[in-house]
């Protein structure tokens, strides 16, 4: 039972890549519409651009981590 239960934190864990890639596309988006409106902005934006991308892309690497971390560390008696 409780190797069941390890299996299903270990895929929740893993949910969490589909919200970094739909938070990377929400960056991205509201990157090419904020050029779109104001292109003189371009080189500033772009540097928030990449710094949202880091952190999202950060959450996204913890998933994997807590996913390894579920299996493995956290052995049954």
């Amino acid at each position: 039972m409780l190797e069941g239960a390890k299996s299903i934190g270990a895929g929740a864990a893993t949910i969490a890549s589909a919200g970094a890639a739909i938070g990377i596309g929400n960056v991205l988006s509201s990157s090419i519409h904020s050029v779109a409106r104001n292109p003189s902005l371009a080189k500033q934006l772009f540097g928030y651009a990449i710094l949202g991308f880091a952190l999202t892309e950060a959450i996204a690497s913890f998933a994997p981590m807590m996913a390894f971390l579920i299996s493995f560390v956290f052995q049954v008696p």
